[in-house]
């Protein structure tokens, strides 16, 4: 018996002799985020991370370090 048979045949397991409606509901609510996928992305939201792809793939970037470096100086003039 593989891996992903075992993990199966134990949570069937675990969950037949359970009582707990708290840990049912739960798995209830796994299972249903799974089912439904956890990122739903509009139109719009994927259209603007593919641009920020060509951004990156086109060096239109700036280093995390410093914008964080930038940032706090601007922040020193306030």
């Amino acid at each position: 018996m593989d891996l992903s048979s075992q993990i199966k045949n134990s949570l069937i397991a675990r969950i037949k002799n359970s009582n707990d409606i708290d840990f049912l509901k739960a798995l209830q609510t796994i299972f249903e985020t799974s089912e439904q996928g956890l990122y739903e992305l509009s139109p719009e939201q994927e259209e603007a991370i593919a641009e920020s792809r060509k951004q990156i793939e086109n060096g239109e970037f700036e280093e995390n370090d410093t914008v964080i470096s930038e940032m706090r100086e601007w922040l020193k003039g306030k």
